[in-house]
């Protein structure tokens, strides 16, 4: 169920990826940190989160924080995985992780994290995978360059 400002939505049983307005609202301003990153499946376990927000990776409107304080809708967040920077503004809470559409509406990111985001993606494409380079075993030539080099 996702809660943004006084709506909550919530599937449609029998329509998967449809969703609706609820007749009843829930109210929720806020919520654990470490939840909300792994419903907005940026960390794939709850402990992943919080191992990520305990050793900096995460930053909450600018500063460390620890994995149980609370944010809230409007929230800026800093998250670092791997190589990846992502720059967010919190739109909305949800009490479960869902699909990856769902947990798309639940964050903002910036304009420029973005560009960055894909400017990092296209080098990563261009770059050559040094593992391409080696063939398996070594012939009997390369073995033999190889003994001259080392001398055995």
């Amino acid at each position: 169920m996702i809660v943004s400002g006084d709506r909550a939505w919530g599937r449609v049983a029998g329509w998967v990826g449809e969703l609706k307005l609820p007749n009843e609202a829930i109210a929720m301003d806020k919520m654990r940190l470490d939840k909300w990153l792994w419903a907005a499946r940026f960390f794939k376990t709850r402990s992943l989160a919080t191992q990520a927000v305990e050793h900096g990776r995460v930053k909450l409107n600018g500063e460390r924080v620890k994995p149980a304080r609370d944010i809230r809708a409007g929230d800026r967040l800093g998250v670092h995985v791997g190589d990846v920077e992502w720059t967010l503004i919190v739109r909305a809470l949800s009490m479960q992780r869902g699909p990856a559409p769902v947990a798309q509406l639940l964050y903002e990111e910036d304009q420029a994290s973005q560009a960055r985001r894909l400017q990092q993606m296209s080098e990563r494409k261009l770059a050559t995978n040094p593992a391409a380079e080696i063939k398996g075993r070594p012939t009997k030539r390369d073995r033999r360059q190889i003994h001259r080099f080392t001398g055995e």
